[in-house]
């Protein structure tokens, strides 16, 4: 049997995609022939119109997205910070939204750089865990530095407008799959899986599409 692909569509501002990228973790760890599993994240957007140039507090944008009142918000994301604490992450429902767009230029690049996870990893835990930007140049120049890239090649990736075509690929891509909505879970290539699933369906969704490639 050769190496089997795994494709995760998520976004940097999605919390079911902090708590899905453990989820699937723990159950690549056990997974026996994790070895010949390849891990490939690709870029999708919540909110491809938010504007570039400002942020919200993440509680004010769902109540105005969704129109639910404050309360109905407050438990759901004190809901979430449970199901999180049980994944052993930190989780702050302080943090501002914004736009994704750059953070996701910046992870093609960090993909270039064999520094994909470090990034993700890096960026999910001050994002959530800290209620720290992802939005911002600066910011992102910084989440670069301390996921051990380059700080000034970050910089001028973010400035030069780089990677935009492949962000746009994945979104394309994500479109002609019929994904609304992240993550979302390719295995093989032929096997879909939607939302953050417990530790078990991802193990089970492993073995089968390993079984069947």
């Amino acid at each position: 049997m050769g190496r089997m692909r795994v494709d995760i569509w998520s976004d940097i501002g999605c919390p079911w995609c902090y708590v899905g990228k453990r989820r699937f973790e723990n159950a690549l760890a056990d997974f026996e022939h994790r070895d010949d599993v390849e891990v490939v994240y690709h870029s999708f957007e919540l909110d491809p119109t938010h504007p570039t140039d400002k942020t919200v507090p993440v509680t004010e944008m769902l109540i105005g997205k969704f129109g639910m009142p404050r309360a109905q918000v407050e438990a759901a994301e004190a809901r979430l910070a449970t199901t999180a604490a049980d994944e052993g992450l930190k989780y702050d429902h302080n943090r501002h939204a914004g736009n994704t767009f750059d953070f996701h230029r910046l992870a093609h690049w960090a993909t270039e750089q064999g520094k994909q996870q470090q990034l993700l990893d890096h960026a999910y835990a001050v994002h959530f865990g800290e209620a720290k930007s992802v939005h911002s140049t600066d910011a992102l120049v910084e989440l670069a530095a301390d996921a051990g890239l380059d700080p000034d090649e970050a910089r001028a990736v973010l400035t030069e407008d780089r990677y935009a075509d492949d962000v746009r690929a994945d979104e394309k891509q994500a479109r002609e799959l019929g994904i609304t909505g992240v993550p979302f879970y390719v295995l093989d290539g032929r096997y879909g899986v939607s939302g953050a699933q417990p530790t078990e369906v991802f193990a089970q969704a492993l073995a089968q599409a390993y079984d069947k490639a």
